[in-house]
């Protein structure tokens, strides 16, 4: 591969939550009709040249994890269903999360599309890890990272985490 097109293509929607730490986007590759394979690859390419060691999904079913494999990345499966008490889902994620980068990964955090229920999930673990002090504080830090207003099922996401946010190890 030569030319500018070496170093891949950036995901749709991504965005750092943490800087050189974890960003969401939606699925490489795309969602449902829209997803192309040479699109997944080059975006899983970009993800390598930017340095990053893990992808996490959070889809409920197991789409694209053989091609991160295929493509060098490590990857995690961790289902966050779309409705629904997700606390200990979300428990789950947040002790990963909190695992992978004090270990020092770089993490990409994804579902299908960049909705409510990933980025709920971004500014819940924001709150969970004590980054921030509460959830209007987390929805608000979130909202202007992404650069949309978080809907319904993404505060019941954060509502959730602050649930769950005294059992950070």
């Amino acid at each position: 591969m030569k030319g500018r097109w070496a170093a891949g293509i950036p995901p749709r929607n991504f965005t750092w939550v943490l800087r050189d730490q974890l960003a969401l986007s939606e699925r490489p590759g795309g969602f449902a009709a829209t997803h192309r394979r040479v699109r997944r690859q080059e975006e899983i390419i970009w993800l390598k040249v930017q340095g990053f060691d893990r992808v996490v999904s959070l889809l409920e079913s197991p789409h694209n994890l053989s091609a991160y494999d295929e493509g060098g990345m490590r990857s995690s499966h961790l289902p966050l269903p779309g409705t629904g008490d997700v606390r200990e889902d979300l428990r789950r994620l947040y002790e990963q999360l909190d695992g992978w980068m004090a270990a020092g990964e770089r993490v990409l955090l994804h579902r299908d599309e960049m909705g409510d229920r990933v980025v709920g999930a971004a500014a819940g673990f924001l709150l969970w890890s004590g980054r921030l002090p509460g959830g209007p504080q987390a929805i608000a830090v979130i909202e202007r990272l992404v650069g949309k207003q978080l809907g319904p099922a993404g505060r019941d996401v954060v509502a959730q985490a602050e649930q769950i946010r005294g059992t950070v190890p």
